[in-house]
């Protein structure tokens, strides 16, 4: 048979296949099924949701049950010892002016703030420096009295009789960090801790007059003790242990304030 070459002509069309509408019965079946899948959706959405509210409020919870029995451990309200002598601190004081050291005299001691340096990897040697280098480059106005480097080692730029910019009528300490979570190291800490006893004595004052800058003004420095609640009444009662093991009696203390 001779072939004419013409055969079924495609046109590109697609084909669907024909579907007979549903019934009623049957329609109302598929609106139940899918009406369930919702449900079972918004289930499942409601329990991940109620799993991280408790994940977030029990950490919350956990923290604060901490802090409590931190804030119940043996912390005397008055201090009955002394520190006799500070740890070993290396004298530089500021040259006096008006960016970093005022000169002006404190009428009365009433409390004891901790900072924070904010810029990790920096030594205590750098930071008063940059101090000292205020009353050139008249950038900003900053100071504090203690320095304490991340070897432990302290250094004094302005007397304790002076204020210092960071405020008017307290001991202000600038800590060194090792890295942006802005912890201090074991030989930061246990500097600050001796430093502060010390202070406590000779200015006769409470662990309740040992305050954080974020005390003071709601910032965020010292920023571990501030974000770790737990950390910072630790860091009182490490402060309270100390006096109470290496402390004596007031009357021997020596009445050096400079």
């Amino acid at each position: 048979m001779r072939q004419t070459g013409r055969g079924k002509r495609k046109t590109g069309r697609k084909k669907y296949a024909y579907e007979k509408p549903h019934t009623a019965a049957e329609y109302r079946r598929r609106r139940r099924q899918q009406q369930v899948r919702i449900q079972r959706m918004l289930l499942l959405l409601g329990i991940a949701l109620v799993v991280i509210f408790i994940f977030v409020l029990g950490g919350k919870l956990l923290r604060w049950i901490r802090g409590k029995h931190l804030a119940a451990a043996d912390v005397p309200a008055a201090i009955t010892k002394v520190v006799e002598n500070p740890p070993d601190y290396d004298v530089q004081l500021l040259t006096i002016n008006d960016y970093s050291r005022p000169g002006l005299a404190i009428d009365q001691v009433n409390g004891i703030v901790v900072h924070y340096t904010a810029n990790p990897g920096t030594t205590a040697q750098q930071n008063r420096d940059y101090f000292e280098g205020l009353k050139d480059s008249h950038e900003t106005h900053a100071s504090s009295h203690f320095v304490i480097g991340l070897d432990g080692e302290l250094i004094q730029c302005i007397p304790c009789k002076e204020i210092s910019y960071a405020s008017n009528d307290t001991i202000s300490i600038e800590c060194c960090i090792p890295d942006d979570t802005g912890r201090f190291n074991d030989a930061t800490y246990q500097t600050l801790v001796h430093l502060v006893a010390w202070l406590c004595g000779r200015y006769d004052l409470t662990m309740d007059d040992v305050i954080r800058h974020y005390d003071v003004t709601g910032k965020n420095c010292p920023k571990y003790y501030v974000e770790h609640e737990d950390a910072w009444k630790q860091f009182k009662v490490d402060v309270a242990d100390y006096i109470e093991k290496n402390g004596v009696a007031p009357e021997n203390l020596k009445n050096d304030k400079e």
